[in-house]
């Protein structure tokens, strides 16, 4: 059985790609994905796209066109949540579209025809990812540069949110957390795609899991220091636990 390694960024599948065994490179849909062998497991490495929409169209065609067992999920987010810092890992428990809002035919943020709000990841599949990311954080901690990681990292595990706006501006988070949790979803990290993934493996029955590296706190000072983040210590988060995760299946 193959599984789908989604990545947000080309840096994280730049790490990422350099382990298969025969790397096959098959245009679809306008994509570039990557099959090929990971130390016996069988892969298709992709990059998401940026938002929504990207994202649905790139799983689907892992769902249709390479017939993947499984997706899983890697990239950066914004954390909101209370204690959720710079370097720290969240794992999706489950996901909500903050951006989603037909009401008043619907409560807000509920998805049409499908009569709930939230949409849960695979819990199987999700413990061993969360295994992965426990054992890798605890490894790592107090190797990486200060000035990017201040905090010892930490693992969290629970809601995130995903919506087509990249929320960089401390009022807009703090907004978008207080009226997510006043209404009963305390969310932890916000990002732009892995909602949109999770209802893609939801309508095929596809075991889904996802982790995000916190790269900000999603407000004022969301763009200082990104790329040095996503090269020193996103990639090396995602290469080591997709490698230690990849061993548990």
């Amino acid at each position: 059985m193959t599984t789908a390694i989604l990545s947000a960024l080309p840096e994280e599948q730049s790490s990422l790609l350099q382990h298969l065994a025969q790397p096959q490179r098959v245009m679809h849909a306008g994509r570039a994905f990557w099959r090929g062998d990971w130390h016996g497991r069988s892969v298709v490495l992709a990059l998401s796209g940026i938002g929504k929409v990207a994202a649905a169209t790139t799983a689907t065609a892992l769902a249709e066109r390479f017939g993947v067992a499984r997706i899983v999920f890697t990239g950066v987010a914004g954390g909101v949540g209370d204690g959720v810092q710079v370097g720290d890992v969240v794992v999706a428990q489950d996901y909500v579209q903050h951006d989603m809002d037909a009401s008043p035919i619907f409560p807000r943020w509920e998805l049409p025809g499908y009569a709930r709000i939230r949409l849960g990841c695979d819990a199987a599949l999700s413990a061993m990812l969360l295994e992965a990311v426990s054992a890798y954080v605890e490894s790592v901690r107090g190797l990486f540069d200060s000035k990017l990681i201040t905090n010892q990292p930490r693992v969290h595990h629970g809601l995130v949110a995903s919506g087509d706006r990249f929320v960089s501006a401390a009022v807009e988070a703090q907004g978008l957390r207080t009226a997510l949790r006043d209404a009963g979803h305390d969310v932890l990290a916000v990002e732009m795609e892995g909602a949109a993934v999770a209802q893609v493996c939801h309508d095929y029955g596809l075991p889904f899991a996802a982790m995000r590296t916190i790269s900000d706190r999603a407000d004022d000072t969301a763009h200082v220091d990104f790329p040095a983040f996503v090269n020193t210590v996103a990639t090396r988060y995602a290469e080591h636990i997709m490698l230690s995760f990849l061993q548990k299946l």
